[in-house]
């Protein structure tokens, strides 16, 4: 609860702590000012005597200022223009042009970047995230933040480091003041990372956190049932190996839980290891 007594400084953490760190607004409304000038107009206006009739004067409403477009649930068919628009890429950057591009997701208007992956599209490993934080969308990177310090630290463990490793994330945007993305944001958003998994062709998918794996394998079961269980996904004609994992943000929270991680950690290392190629080809 915000304190009438808090100072600049105080008012600023306690926004930055709610996840408050970004303004809608394109400038800065002065609200003090409005208030005066309302003060100003009403005295302007004849005080009423014993026998006068009051009337209603009309006070100006403050200057209009630019606003993020209103959010709206999608149908059908923004769905199907995302399928659409996924499935006309040929090639990464081609994706990338026209994830950049797309305007059928509200979180695009409120992001300050577009995020669309990280490490070396050649990998055999790709890493799914859920959505872009704070730090991520400022650097326009996935996994840059705490989270993304701990995954390269997890990554480290098993030899392995951002050159030989290819990461991204289900959404590509940053839902304000990192809420949860609603169902209707993540229909939208899905036809793009599968059709991202398809051009990048890993050999192995490690599905970071419950709502990237709850995504991608269509299913409402719980990371803790789903960790540490390979599974496969079926993307068109296409089918991978799949190992949902727990995400480096709730094990900053757990730490305990560090140790399935790397139970998780070493299931992959085997796996990539049993699954070598043996001639030039990924």
């Amino acid at each position: 609860m915000i304190d009438a007594k808090m100072n600049a400084g105080e008012l600023l953490t306690w926004y930055a702590d709610a996840g408050i760190d970004i303004a809608l607004l394109d400038e800065p409304v002065d609200r003090f000012a409005e208030t005066a000038a309302r003060k100003v107009q009403t005295s302007r206006q004849p005080q009423p005597g014993p026998a006068a009739t009051i009337s209603t004067v009309a006070v100006p409403a403050p200057t209009p200022h630019a606003r993020p477009p209103q959010t709206t649930i999608p149908d059908e068919g923004v769905v199907q223009r995302a399928v659409d628009i996924a499935r006309e890429a040929q090639t990464l950057e081609q994706l990338r042009q026209a994830i950049a591009g797309f305007d059928g997701c509200n979180l695009k208007f409120t992001a300050r970047s577009t995020v669309f992956a990280d490490g070396n599209p050649d990998s055999r490993l790709m890493l799914i995230g859920e959505a872009p934080g704070r730090d991520e969308d400022a650097q326009g990177l996935p996994f840059v933040g705490r989270s993304g310090q701990l995954l390269d630290r997890m990554l480290a463990a098993i030899d392995l480091d951002r050159t030989q490793v290819y990461i991204s994330n289900v959404l590509p945007w940053r839902p304000p003041g990192n809420r949860t993305p609603t169902p209707q944001e993540t229909a939208i958003c899905r036809p793009f990372i599968e059709r991202h998994i398809e051009l990048a062709k890993p050999d192995l998918l490690m599905l970071i956190g419950g709502s990237s794996a709850k995504t991608l394998l269509k299913t409402t079961t719980g990371i803790m049932a789903l960790r540490g269980r390979w599974t496969t996904v079926t993307i068109n004609e296409s089918q991978f190996d799949v190992l949902p994992s727990l995400h480096p943000a709730y094990l900053l929270r757990n730490p305990t839980h560090k140790r399935l991680a790397w139970q998780d950690l070493q299931s992959v290392r085997t796996k990539l290891a049993a699954s070598e190629p043996t001639g030039s080809e990924k």
